[in-house]
């Protein structure tokens, strides 16, 4: 409890370094992002190929709980515009690639990516791979929501190449449910599931929340005891991340008093944790649990495993190409978000631009930090034996870390750090000991969720 009241402060979830408040646009611009997604595409080769992440944002109802960019919408005649612009920026890409892209891996993120009918899902992606090569062993997924995901959804993605899914089910207690606006039977997380599993679908995955308002470990451990009862292959258990100021009227939609104190949440993670542990699953760095026999917990033992803005991964390529409102896309050495707006996303792409407006160029700094940040949360380790993984400021780090260490969090050899199994609950506070953005500019405001 000590551990908890000292760590649980504001702190990034390290999706990505620099974190998106400290990315520097004043060096960034279109320019810079093509000539930085050309140099990537380059050294790669097209031997490993590329990622795609669709950004698909209608949903029919809002979620209080979710702080993803979303467009809330009943009406469906907004599909076909919509996709007609993804394949128009798609087709952009195309021709600035300048070659034939091989796409390795392509994920549909949301918003509700099952929103859109099937087929006109399998138009975008018909005209996505006339453009492209695929990979022999392509990694393709979607999120889907267990309400309005259908046989025929299924059938489709699967005929496409699709073998991962994820299903969004929070929780199923009923009052839960209510005040997130997120009525979720447990009869249709049923159905989908085993529906992908019959088909063919190889990673069937549920994501978890804890933290929600109303949750205690009563309604939690029933929670996982349905989901179990599934045999997903993988469970995300996230931590609610609380930030009504930046994500406004929806996460306003109850009382903060109503959410759990941070001993309860903690508690509320230790406990599923530990019932997962009990039930086969493997933890796999921050909020992830797969079964052994999962290709996330394969990467995790063989370190091959990675996290980007799409989550955890087991394999990875160096290019990832965002495509859709608001799409994040990552060329290892910049950053580059689009346009957050449907109608001004649109606009710009019909333009014959790229729609992107926001971004940063890594310097040499950054790229080191972010090589330490991301082995702390695939692998609770990192090491600045050699050359390149040195900083000037390695020496404050280590006395930053010094108290995380007589906390028993960390062991530090020489030249190395190791996340302890005391200090995983802690692994942002400890990659907040090498942010450097934050560091030397902390947030006027409010910016982050809580760590705990």
């Amino acid at each position: 409890m000590n551990l908890i009241n000292k760590y649980n402060i504001p702190g990034p979830r390290y999706t990505s370094y620099p974190t998106v408040p400290y990315w520097e646009e004043s060096g960034f611009s279109s320019q810079a992002w093509i000539a930085s997604f050309k140099r990537s595409l380059e050294e790669s080769n097209q031997k490993e190929g590329i990622s795609i992440y669709i950004h698909l944002p209608f949903c029919e109802s809002l979620c209080t709980f979710c702080a993803c960019h979303k467009r809330i919408t009943k009406r469906h005649d907004v599909e076909k515009p919509y996709i007609e612009t993804v394949i128009k920026e798609w087709q952009l890409y195309v021709k600035l690639l300048g070659t034939k892209p091989k796409i390795k891996e392509l994920h549909l993120g949301g918003g509700t990516p099952t929103f859109f009918k099937p087929e006109n899902l399998q138009w975008l992606l018909e005209e996505l791979f006339a453009l492209a090569e695929l990979d022999p062993n392509p990694e393709f997924s979607f999120e889907g929501h267990p309400n309005n995901t259908t046989k025929k959804h299924l059938e489709v993605l699967y005929s496409l190449g699709f073998r991962r899914c994820s299903y969004g089910v929070q929780d199923y207690d009923l009052k839960v449910q209510q005040t997130i606006n997120r009525i979720q039977p447990f009869e249709k997380v049923q159905f989908v599931t085993e529906e992908a599993r019959a088909m063919g679908y190889k990673s069937i995955s549920h994501d978890l929340v804890f933290g929600l308002p109303h949750q205690t470990w009563e309604s939690m451990q029933a929670t996982i005891e349905k989901t179990i009862s599934l045999k997903p292959d993988r469970i995300a258990f996230y931590s609610y991340a609380h930030v009504p100021w930046v994500k406004g009227v929806g996460q306003r939609g109850f009382d903060e008093n109503d959410l759990p104190s941070p001993a309860l949440k903690r508690a509320l993670y230790e406990n599923g944790k530990k019932l997962l542990e009990e039930l086969g699953y493997i933890e796999i760095g921050m909020d992830h649990f797969a079964l052994p026999s999962d290709d996330l917990s394969k990467a995790m033992m063989n370190k091959t495993i990675h996290r980007n803005f799409m989550g955890y991964s087991s394999s990875s390529t160096q290019l990832m190409i965002g495509l859709g409102m608001s799409a994040i896309s990552d060329s290892w050495y910049a950053f580059a978000q689009n346009n957050k707006s449907v109608e001004e996303y649109t606009d710009i792409v019909n333009a014959g631009e790229l729609p992107v407006v926001k971004g940063h160029v890594l310097n040499e700094e950054d790229l080191i930090i972010r090589r330490h940040i991301l082995n702390l949360m695939c692998n609770l380790e990192t090491t600045w034996k050699e050359p390149w993984m040195q900083f000037a400021e390695l020496p404050m780090v280590l006395d930053r870390l010094a108290e995380m260490q007589e906390d028993g969090l960390i062991e530090i050899e020489e030249n190395k750090l190791l996340v302890t199994e005391k200090g995983r609950s802690f692994v942002r506070n400890i990659a907040m000991a090498f942010d450097l953005k934050l560091m030397r500019r902390q947030p006027e405001t409010r910016i982050f969720s809580m760590t705990v």
